[in-house]
């Protein structure tokens, strides 16, 4: 993700690109003119404003506290770190020294969602029953750290309290791994939500079929988003009258009509980073907190912890900070 992230910030409005960091060099040119340093340190002496952490998951940690005892601001890609303790200990360094931080959770940003929000807080869909979501895809070889849980399902994880508003209260979830590597490859979780919404996930990267679902239904219908191409569809109910008497007393649905909305599709990376800029300069604060990445990680580790027990965790359910 480093070489988006210095492409989208070289061209940034209001933003100067001064410097990246990898130990490895830039041998690919990727750095889009900017100095290539070692060490954060040199980063730090260059005086930034704010810096980007797009590193393995693992480091986050410590590369984000570093950022923090400099006084200096951080987006840090998801998850925020690759334990729950780590993430508690980022919030802390953060929001203690009054520092603006987020999360790079990218689905929020991306339009079909960002639309579905909206509506969903418009109450065009009344109350919300379910939110099913389908992530799985061919396996990516940069990812060595973390497993599926931790890389792919912390994206569906935060975005469904995101868009619905509310958190999890509880989690159950089975986990395999077929691919010869140490962590999990495979997961499938359902779940409740604040206000009652049930929710299921499905991800992996053991798929030829590349497949980026959202579903939330609802009283007045079903939204579909397909973060893949940014397309969000609602399948409205419609009213139809009963006349087979054993039926009446049965309260379902009938296909109503379907509507595919025209949505501006500008690229979720820019949007990320106007929406942090923004932040940063005081002008706006949509972005996702380290707080909220926190309660991410939290929910995945306990997917983690019902894979491997077999019961299903329960998670406190208060509200988003």
């Amino acid at each position: 993700m480093g070489r988006h992230h210095a492409r989208v910030l070289a061209g940034l409005e209001g933003v100067q690109l001064v410097g990246v960091v990898d130990p490895m060099g830039d041998t690919n040119g990727w750095a889009q003119g900017a100095p290539v340093l070692a060490t954060v340190e040199e980063l730090l002496a260059l005086g930034v404003d704010y810096a980007v952490v797009a590193c393995p998951t693992a480091l986050h940690e410590e590369v984000g506290l570093k950022l923090a005892e400099a006084g200096v601001c951080a987006l840090v890609e998801k998850p925020v770190a690759d334990t729950v303790e780590g993430a508690r200990r980022l919030v802390e360094a953060f929001e203690s020294r009054g520092l603006v931080a987020g999360v790079g959770h990218i689905e929020r940003c991306n339009p079909a969602l960002r639309s579905l929000r909206t509506r969903l807080e418009a109450g065009e869909l009344g109350d919300v029953y379910q939110v099913v979501t389908r992530r799985q895809g061919p396996f990516p070889h940069r990812i060595a750290d973390v497993g599926v849980v931790k890389d792919l399902a912390t994206h569906d994880i935060d975005l469904t309290g995101w868009v619905t508003g509310q958190t999890y209260t509880s989690i159950a979830a089975h986990t395999v791994s077929k691919s010869g590597r140490p962590h999990e490859d495979m997961v499938s979780a359902v779940g409740k939500l604040s206000d009652g919404t049930m929710v299921s996930h499905l991800v992996n990267w053991l798929s030829p079929l590349k497949e980026r679902f959202t579903s939330v239904t609802g009283e007045r219908g079903c939204f579909v988003a397909d973060t893949l191409t940014a397309d969000l569809t609602f399948h409205s109910n419609a009213a139809v009258a009963t006349e087979w008497e054993a039926l009446r007393a049965f309260r379902g649905v009938a296909e109503g009509d379907m509507v595919r909305y025209a949505i501006p599709k500008r690229e979720p990376l820019l949007v990320e980073h106007e929406l942090f800029r923004d932040a940063v300069l005081g002008k706006s604060d949509d972005i996702c907190t380290l707080r909220q990445g926190l309660r991410t990680v939290e929910v995945a580790a306990a997917v983690l912890e019902s894979a491997a027990t077999g019961d299903t965790v329960r998670l406190d359910g208060a509200a988003r900070g």
